[in-house]
């Protein structure tokens, strides 16, 4: 079936090469259309796909760097806020040890007052009980050296007043005299006597 217009084409394409003329023109015409479609319908198609999808994503670029940019600055407000709180912590700290050093001195102050009222009022104790014993103890020593006295001269000393004024004398000399203090210890010699 050999067509009219028809005329062979001679080439070296093999296979490829189409019988006719008719068919290459037919073939390029119909790819210069398929061309022209796909370049006013397609490819705008694909263009505005390729800048919707180029947008989306600079658009997550975009938000990813800000998130990142959030994630850094709170992250720098976190640091300044720990920062701050250790500072805070160690302030507190130090305060605590000035007032402790502070509550330990006033105690230490208080305990010495306490220990010195203390001491005081025993001391203050102990002199008027002293002077109590030391009266007492006149008192006694006058009457025993009455007492023996009566026995030494054989006699009574009924003038009790005559009598306290010769105890009296002979205990304020007493009194001058360089004082003499009792031994913190006892002597051997005594110790064995005793029993």
């Amino acid at each position: 079936m050999n067509g009219v217009g028809l005329i062979p084409m001679e080439s070296s394409l093999g296979p490829l090469a189409p019988a006719h003329l008719s068919e290459f023109i037919v073939g390029l015409v119909l790819a210069i259309l398929v061309a022209i479609v796909v370049q006013m319908f397609v490819v705008p198609k694909f263009e505005a796909m390729y800048g919707d999808r180029a947008a989306q994503i600079e658009g997550g670029i975009n938000r990813a760097q800000a998130v990142q940019a959030e994630a850094a600055k709170t992250k720098r407000q976190y640091q300044e806020q720990l920062a701050q709180s250790r500072e805070e912590s160690a302030r507190i700290r130090e305060e605590a040890r000035v007032q402790g050093a502070v509550i330990l001195e006033e105690a230490r102050e208080h305990a010495k007052q306490e220990a010195t009222r203390i001491l005081e009022a025993g001391r203050q104790q102990l002199e008027i009980e002293r002077s109590q014993v030391y009266q007492e103890l006149r008192g006694e020593v006058g009457v025993l050296a009455a007492q023996l006295a009566e026995r030494i001269v054989g006699e009574s000393l009924a003038d009790t007043a005559l009598t306290q004024r010769t105890v009296d004398r002979f205990l304020s000399e007493l009194d001058q005299q360089p004082s003499r203090q009792a031994p913190d210890y006892v002597p051997d010699n005594l110790t064995t006597q005793g029993q």
